[in-house]
């Protein structure tokens, strides 16, 4: 019954539906000519109720018909394979650049422990994470959800990573880096892109850190005493070139953690409160902590890119 369904979808399935508005009227156009053949043939007529032409020549017009209309659908749909199949290549090379943004394993902070899973709900996505070393002990956390799917908010991801690498050293406050980093966007890009992001220095001996709220998803800071939600501090990057970012402050006890995740987890969550599912699932025996973040996703609410990003402290001596 399966094979059936998959059949009939096949058979009625439009294929021209994705091809540029001038190839889908020709290959429509191949189509007709066939079936007008097919019908002259049938009714032995091109022009039935009248019997016209006659003889022989009736059949050699529908067989030139049928194959110039076969001649245009054919080459209308292989010049659409062609296409696809070279955007098809286009979005391998475009995803293995793209792992380059979410590396498999972070260099280890000293007296910390890190870990990520990032999942497109496309071949590529447009969720960015990073850590990056600073000096004076310091680390610079980094976390951006741009807004779209697929190879536009891809591009700009890249765009992000790249704008946080060459301006971390130099700008380390976050507030001047959301700054400077809106500036770039406003200016930049179209006006119906922007970033959601979060930035945050922090100092390993202490685990004191500095952080900027971009319009995204509050990361949590937890302990087995409290949680603490980094609330936004601004708007989205990208939105306004002049728009005013405020720094907050807290700190990560020993034997806490920082989580830090785009909104394709917590819509991905079936039921109850999204904050007291990741307090819970923090609050579990810490080497399976990321195991259970993994599962809090449902498949069938999953519509977007998911990126978790867990930097744990380790407990006081």
């Amino acid at each position: 019954m399966t094979a059936v369904r998959r059949a009939l979808r096949h058979a009625y399935y439009d294929w021209t539906r994705e091809m540029p508005k001038s190839k889908r009227i020709l290959t429509w156009f191949g189509i007709l000519i066939q079936g007008y053949a097919i019908y002259a043939g049938m009714t032995r007529s091109l022009i039935w109720p009248l019997e016209w032409p006659k003889g022989a020549l009736l059949y050699v017009i529908v067989w030139l018909l049928y194959v110039a209309g076969s001649g245009i659908t054919n080459g209308m749909l292989t010049s659409e394979f062609v296409r696809k199949t070279q955007l098809e290549s286009e979005q391998i090379a475009a995803q293995q650049i793209q792992q380059t943004l979410h590396p498999e394993g972070l260099e280890e902070l000293r007296g910390y422990q890190m870990e990520t899973f990032y999942r497109p709900f496309r071949n590529v996505g447009g969720d960015y994470f990073d850590v990056i070393e600073l000096p004076d002990n310091r680390a610079l956390l980094a976390i951006a959800d741009v807004s779209g799917k697929g190879m536009p908010a891809a591009l700009l991801a890249a765009n992000i990573q790249a704008l946080v690498r060459s301006m971390a050293n130099v700008e380390a406050d976050p507030r001047m880096l959301a700054r400077q980093i809106n500036r770039h966007l406003s200016r930049y890009t179209p006006g119906n892109r922007f970033v959601t992001a979060v930035f945050v220095v922090l100092r390993l001996d202490s685990g004191e850190l500095t952080y900027v709220n971009a319009g995204h998803n509050a990361p949590l800071v937890w302990s087995p005493e409290s949680t603490t939600s980094l609330e936004a501090s601004g708007m989205p990057l990208g939105l306004f070139g002049e728009a005013a970012y405020e720094d907050g402050a807290t700190a990560v006890p020993p034997g806490g953690a920082l989580l830090m995740f785009t909104d394709g987890l917590t819509d991905s969550m079936s039921a109850g409160d999204p904050e007291s599912q990741l307090r819970e699932a923090l609050a579990g025996p810490p080497e399976r902590t990321m195991t259970r973040l993994r599962s809090l996703v449902d498949p069938r609410l999953n519509e977007d890119d998911v990126t978790i990003l867990l930097v744990r402290r380790a407990a006081a001596a």
